[in-house]
């Protein structure tokens, strides 16, 4: 998209979200947005609602609190901390950019971060979900929920869209060099694990969607480029829900098997997962480093997701950089 000289350029970063405190209700109110988005559930509404509302909202919040209470941190929760770091250094490295962030669900909100680009005279708008492998459960609803909410009037002139990022150059690299730099400190394992979050399987077999080809290519890329051989990893995919198949392989079935063959060495990195989160923190660095050990296996890591390191900040510049076209125009 072309772009002219006077045209100032805003950075919307959308995140999944999180909710306001690991309380009861906060957990409910989060939930009860997300899980009432028909991108992330799409059975009809006379069947999923009764579910939702009679069982699912009156017996995981409680659970998914005291999960998210094992994590949070003073400064609140890992995810939004992180998002907001990962804004202000992408500011920082690019200071003629205005950066904003939104959650799909909870706060900030999307419609709060196009109001603060808006006041800033934004009128190049770069939507970025912070979701390198394209599902519709993520990068899609983030997208049209963004689109929804900027409206008509908006006063951007352009609006350019990222859908995914899965084989950016710079996204590998950032992946690689934070293996390379996992083994510095602990040496190289016996295995290395990608694990994804993980969608019904039905999403690609019938509705055709890209992610779990994504996901594989990720993963075999960050490996050549970290000096992995394919018998040295494995990809899985985590945090399935309810009783219709999702992706397999299932990150803890994948575990015992590991653990039951022995493996003494195990590294686990989520590149889906932008930011620690519930999901990396305690899902995978807790649960699943219990499932492993308990199963015969040995040593275990989790990975950090890239959170707001160097390389992923500026991983971040460049792929916007090349949405827009400034890295062509230097060339």
């Amino acid at each position: 998209m072309k772009m002219t000289m006077d045209q100032k350029i805003g950075v919307l970063l959308i995140n999944i979200g999180t909710p306001d405190a690991p309380t009861e209700k906060a957990v409910t109110d989060f939930l009860s947005e997300f899980l009432n988005d028909p991108y992330v559930v799409d059975y009809p509404g006379w069947l999923w609602k009764p579910i939702l509302e009679k069982i699912i909202l009156r017996t995981r919040p409680k659970k998914s609190a005291r999960n998210y209470a094992k994590i949070w941190k003073e400064s609140g929760s890992p995810l939004l901390y992180i998002t907001r770091s990962i804004a202000l250094k992408l500011d920082q490295l690019n200071p003629d950019w205005q950066i904003s962030i939104g959650m799909r669900y909870g706060n900030p909100s999307i419609k709060n971060g196009l109001h603060e680009l808006r006041k800033k005279g934004v009128t190049q708008l770069v939507i970025l979900p912070l979701f390198p492998q394209y599902s519709s459960t993520t990068s899609l609803t983030a997208t049209l929920h963004t689109e929804k909410q900027i409206g008509s009037g908006s006063g951007f002139q352009n609006v350019t869209i990222i859908k995914d990022y899965h084989d950016h150059p710079a996204y590998i690299s950032a992946l690689a060099e934070s293996i390379q730099e996992t083994w510095s400190l602990t040496g190289k394992p016996e295995k290395t694990l990608f694990s994804y979050h993980g969608i019904p399987q039905r999403y690609v077999t019938k509705k055709g969607e890209p992610y779990q080809t994504q996901c594989y290519a990720t993963s075999s890329l960050a490996s050549q480029k970290a000096g992995l051989k394919t018998g040295e990893i494995a990809v899985s995919f985590q945090s399935r829900f309810g009783p219709e198949p999702w992706l397999a392989p299932y990150t803890d079935k994948m575990l015992t098997i590991l653990g039951t063959e022995g493996c003494k060495n195990l590294h686990v990195l989520c590149p889906g997962f932008v930011a620690d989160c519930l999901e990396t923190l305690e899902e995978i660095a807790i649960q699943s480093k219990e499932i492993f050990t308990q199963a015969g296996g040995g040593k275990f890591y989790y990975i950090p997701a890239l959170n707001d390191s160097d390389p992923h900040i500026q991983a971040l510049a460049e792929i916007i950089k090349d949405a827009l076209g400034i890295n062509k125009q230097k060339r």
